[in-house]
């Protein structure tokens, strides 16, 4: 007899089962906002926007985590469309601060709509409390382990 866990062991662990989740929500998601011209960063984006002040280019690359370039090009498309603009820092000129606009604000909450949706379809097999400890503890590990 092989002491070697199996599959059965891998599907009984969060880890895999929060993985396999997770992609399916986050491919879900993406179908939900490419129907406004986004991708679930431009989504990203936005609501690290809305959650603080104004902010660098860089600082948004630190606080979320990713290649100044990736945020450089998010902006970007964001300005195209009208949801973001870029204004000079009068302190610092070489830095330019994002903010968000009436329209960014109207995507965002678009996103919002669309991650609602998905999250109603994901769990429609749940009951309310089933789901709402669901959320509740799915925010306490993001509180642990993600940094903000």
């Amino acid at each position: 007899m092989s002491d070697v866990k199996g599959a059965a062991a891998l599907r009984a662990t969060i880890v895999f089962n929060l993985g396999t989740l997770g992609a399916l929500a986050s491919d879900r998601f993406a179908d939900r906002v490419e129907e406004l011209g986004l991708k679930p960063k431009h989504a990203g984006l936005l609501a690290a926007l809305d959650a603080g002040s104004a902010a660098s280019q860089q600082e948004l690359a630190t606080r979320l985590g990713v290649a100044p370039s990736l945020i450089v090009a998010l902006a970007d498309q964001l300005q195209e469309l009208g949801a973001v603009e870029r204004v000079r820092d009068p302190e610092d000129r070489r830095r330019q601060v994002l903010t968000l606009t009436a329209e960014g604000r109207r995507l965002l909450a678009r996103c919002a709509e669309a991650a609602e949706a998905a999250d109603a379809e994901l769990t429609a097999g749940l009951t309310e409390p089933q789901r709402t400890a669901l959320t509740r503890g799915l925010r306490t590990l993001g509180e642990q382990h993600v940094p903000r």
